[in-house]
């Protein structure tokens, strides 16, 4: 299974990008799929996740309102609009995905920079 980031780069607070994780050796469709992060200095923290089948989303607290985390099935792709950007959401971004046997896959990771 491989996990492929995208989207990372550097942009000005309220500003907006959007990450894309490609999937490949994977059913994508049962899998669970989530969006992590690491600041400098910081443990790495889960910003948002959906579920296999009924698709149901959640999101760090310090995202809501900001962040829509969606998927493509048929392209085994994971999205990551992230709008009002702001410095604090400056890390690197993880994509990480549950298969149905329960193993755990990590992309690589894709910096995202926000600047004040």
């Amino acid at each position: 299974v491989q996990l492929v980031e995208s989207g990372g780069g550097l942009v000005q607070a309220g500003g907006s990008l959007r990450l894309s994780c490609a999937v490949s050796g994977s059913t994508f469709s049962s899998d669970v799929m989530g969006w992590y992060r690491q600041g400098p200095g910081k443990q790495r923290e889960l910003v948002a996740s959906t579920t296999s089948g009924s698709g149901s989303t959640n999101y760090a607290d310090s995202v809501k309102g900001r962040f829509t985390i969606s998927r493509d099935n048929a392209k085994k792709t994971m999205y990551l609009q992230m709008d009002s950007l702001k410095p604090e959401d400056t890390a690197v971004y993880y994509c990480h995905l549950i298969n149905w046997r329960g193993y755990n896959y990590w992309g690589q990771g894709t910096q995202v920079t926000v600047s004040s």
